[in-house]
């Protein structure tokens, strides 16, 4: 009896302060958004930091992983598998479409496509627990899919983007590698050896990952600030339109494939809400602050429309 008392509320706690980091988060990204437009000067220095910052972002990402995580994969590869090729090439094709139907200039075609090109976003984990969807499946293909980060999204970029602005994929490989790939695995190894440690602080993770994306942000709208008022518009229709699409189509794959409702909630969020921290970096390193502008409106906006959908797909699992 007292177990079946307790799970309530351990779940009630979960929930809460998963609705709060999808509530603060956004506004948390929005506001350093504003700083960086109101007072560019602050921030113009710090670009060549942000690699770091992204590095910090996946440091904790790999702090909060287990090798429960990849056990998934050997459960359920082919599930994986096509979370892993809806994520790869819906939104890289997408970004595309999107960059050719609005007629975008060639630095804010690439930083669509960028964004397209990334992997799943750690929110795609949050907002999948908020609809009641699968969430060791969201889990599962978040962190293979930052693991081949340094293989597919500089392919993929040079492949979509390179008729935009010329791509030096070789030395993006390398960015990711440095900035991704290290971190997490360097987080996990800790997470491995210091577990008992590590448990004291996750629930301190996210809001320093939330931070540092913010700074993230920051800095890339304060490169930026001059053309953001005219090119404001339509990057968030660029953005809207793509993070829009991904979420109906990662559901679409699920609902094709039959894997049920809560495995088809857990590919709309894995498709749809992408890795935008890291897009940025990428972005302001290899081409410039305007490209990365689809990226940090992108960190703002998915998280918003990924809690309002999430909202309503848990609605809907309540009345069912």
């Amino acid at each position: 009896m007292e177990t079946e008392q307790t799970n309530p509320s351990t779940t009630a706690s979960e929930d809460r302060t998963a609705r709060r980091a999808v509530t603060v988060f956004p506004v948390l990204v929005l506001a350093a958004g504003a700083l960086g437009l109101l007072i560019p000067g602050a921030f113009t220095d710090w670009k060549a930091s942000v690699p770091y910052l992204l590095g910090i972002v996946m440091f904790c990402m790999g702090l909060t992983m287990t090798p429960l995580d990849f056990k998934g994969v050997a459960k359920r590869p082919w599930v994986v598998l096509l979370g892993l090729a809806a994520q790869y090439l819906v939104m890289p094709s997408l970004g595309w479409l999107i960059a050719h139907a609005l007629s975008l200039p060639p630095q804010l075609a690439a930083g669509v496509i960028l964004v397209g090109c990334a992997p799943g976003g750690t929110a795609s984990n949050v907002v999948t627990y908020l609809a009641r969807g699968d969430v060791a499946l969201s889990v599962s293909v978040t962190s293979v899919s930052t693991l081949l980060a340094p293989l597919l999204t500089p392919a993929l970029t040079l492949l979509l983007a390179g008729t935009f602005l010329p791509i030096d994929a070789g030395a993006m490989t390398t960015d990711i590698l440095k900035t991704v790939l290290l971190p997490v695995l360097a987080g996990l190894a800790v997470r491995l050896l210091a577990g008992r440690y590590v448990d004291r602080f996750l629930g301190a993770l996210p809001w320093l990952s939330a931070l540092t994306i913010s700074v993230i942000v920051a800095v890339v709208v304060a490169g930026s600030a001059t053309a953001i008022k005219s090119a404001a518009a339509v990057v968030l229709l660029a953005v809207v339109l793509h993070n829009g699409l991904g979420l109906t189509l990662g559901y679409a794959v699920g609902k094709l494939a039959r894997l049920g409702q809560p495995a088809s909630r857990a590919l709309a969020f894995e498709v749809g809400l992408q890795n935008s921290g890291l897009a940025a970096s990428l972005a302001t390193a290899h081409f410039s602050p305007l490209a990365a502008l689809p990226a940090a409106v992108f960190s703002v906006w998915h998280n918003v429309s990924g809690a309002v959908v999430a909202a309503w797909m848990a609605r809907r699992s309540r009345k069912a």
